[in-house]
C-alpha cells in the first residue's frame, strides 16, 4: 500500500471589493515584490498583512502578477478575468539552481495535479514542499 502525504493547508484567503487574494506560505521565498509594489496593501507588520481595499482591484491583481513564486494569486469578483498566463510560457534556471517558469502550467504535485500561472520549482531536489523551491537545499545560501 503506497501512503499518501498529508493534505497540505489551504492557502490563507483574503477578501476585499472586485479581488480575492490567497496565499501560500510553503510558496513564499520573500522576493518581496509585492512589499515593495504596494505597500498599503502587503505590510508584513500589520494584521492581517493583506488588505486588499486599500487600492484598487486591478493595483493588487498588477502586483500580485509580480510574485515571481505563485505564492500570492487572485480571483477577480468584480466581473474582470483571472490572472491570464504568459504566452509564450517561459522558463529560466537562475545560478542557485531554482527554475523560474511563467504560462500556463500543470504541475505534478505529491497532491495531484495544480494549474499555476507563476512558480519557482526546485532545481536540486532537497526540498520539503516538491516540486516547489523551499530554499532549503544548496540554493540556501542565494536566498
Amino acid at each position: 500500500m503506497t501512503s499518501q502525504p498529508p493534505p497540505r493547508p489551504a492557502a490563507k484567503s483574503y477578501d476585499g471589493e472586485g479581488i480575492v487574494v490567497g496565499f501560500d506560505a510553503h510558496r513564499c521565498l520573500h522576493a518581496a515584490e509585492c512589499v515593495r509594489g504596494l505597500p498599503t496593501v502587503f505590510d508584513v507588520d500589520r494584521r492581517p498583512w493583506v488588505q486588499p481595499d486599500n487600492a484598487p482591484a486591478d493595483e493588487v491583481a498588477e502586483v500580485i502578477h509580480r510574485c515571481p513564486s505563485g505564492a500570492l494569486q487572485y480571483h477577480r469578483t468584480d466581473g474582470m478575468p483571472d490572472e491570464v498566463p504568459d504566452v509564450p510560457t517561459h522558463v529560466s534556471l537562475h545560478a542557485d539552481g531554482v527554475l523560474h517558469v511563467r504560462g500556463d502550467l500543470e504541475v505534478a504535485t505529491p497532491y495531484g495535479p495544480r494549474h499555476e500561472t507563476r512558480v519557482m520549482l526546485c532545481g536540486c531536489g532537497a526540498t520539503a514542499n516538491a516540486p516547489y523551491c523551499d530554499h532549503s537545499g544548496p540554493c540556501a545560501g542565494h536566498g
